[in-house]
């Protein structure tokens, strides 16, 4: 049946994991005084302790057996996302998470030589399509500098990375683990940071930040189990409703406006991710209906 193939328990883990990430974008341009690398401090302390404490309470071990591919998830994570916020707090929120939209294409990309998945010939088109995009909102956004674009892409890509070591890892590690890899790698880096630069939460702020660190928890796990249960290509790109999201909640939350060529970039990002998952999911179906063909045929010889 091809609806319960395309609701498969990894396709529904991406989309809780894309709407709460979405909520989490939100509260993090709502404290936009605050250092986007103190903020990920909060949000490392929180996922520190409610990872570190259901392993625990589980009695699993929290470094692992995969350590090597676990710190550079980690630290890879960490590079995503300090870049990223850096975009939330210093661009319009949809051409942040736009931009972010470049992920899933580094992930497939990547995911050739780190996990042996197959890219097929007409797919670097799509991925064209989608970095044409982002040229275009660049170009066409006077708010998005080349800075900020430069680091909403090499966010992305880190992005990428990070969820090629998620695949990598696969079922051999527990999803907190991986988790608690990054508060576990992050604390350091972003902890020296704030000692030196540190700015005190005001009054609401502090519900706020911690707000982030729960909220990422919960999209953190719910993005691990959907990467580790499904294919990079089939999950990876219904991340694209987070385009939708974002217009939505920066047009009533921030009045966030764009023009018409601006929005024809969002468009061509998306339009290239999502004919990437059609075009690929297409392209395997057909291979394993050839592949079932053959072994049939085999059996009645």
């Amino acid at each position: 049946m091809p609806n319960s193939r395309m609701l498969s328990k990894g396709v529904l883990y991406m989309l809780l994991a894309t709407f709460i990430f979405a909520v989490m974008n939100v509260l993090v341009k709502y404290v936009d005084n605050i250092p986007a690398i103190e903020i990920i401090l909060f949000r490392s302390i929180v996922s520190f302790i409610m990872s570190g404490v259901t392993l625990k309470m589980k009695g699993v071990p929290l470094l692992g057996k995969n350590k090597p591919i676990l710190f550079i998830r980690g630290l890879a994570g960490a590079l995503a996302l300090m870049m990223f916020f850096t975009t939330l707090q210093e661009i319009p929120l949809a051409s942040a998470v736009t931009i972010m939209f470049l992920g899933p294409i580094f992930t497939a990309m990547l995911g050739v030589w780190i996990v042996k998945e197959k890219v097929y010939p007409l797919q670097w088109v799509f991925f064209a399509l989608s970095f044409a995009g982002i040229l275009m909102i660049k170009g066409f956004d006077t708010r998005v500098t080349p800075f900020m674009a430069l680091l909403g892409v090499g966010a992305a890509f880190f992005s990428g990375v990070a969820y090629n070591m998620i695949r990598k890892l696969k079922t051999s590690e527990h999803p907190l683990v991986i988790i608690f890899y990054f508060p576990l790698v992050t604390l350091p880096i972003v902890g020296t940071y704030s000692y030196f630069n540190w700015v005190m939460p005001q009054g609401w702020e502090w519900l706020l930040l911690i707000a982030i660190g729960v909220l990422t928890q919960f999209a953190q796990y719910f993005m691990t189990l959907s990467y580790q249960s499904e294919s990079l290509s089939k999950v990876a790109n219904i991340n694209f409703v987070g385009i939708i999201y974002a217009l939505g909640f920066g047009y009533v939350l921030f009045g966030e406006t764009f023009n018409l060529l601006t929005y024809l970039g969002m468009t061509a990002v998306m339009l290239g991710v999502v004919l990437n998952v059609v075009y690929k999911n297409k392209q395997e179906k057909q291979e394993n209906e050839a592949l079932s063909d053959r072994l049939v045929h085999k059996g009645k010889v």
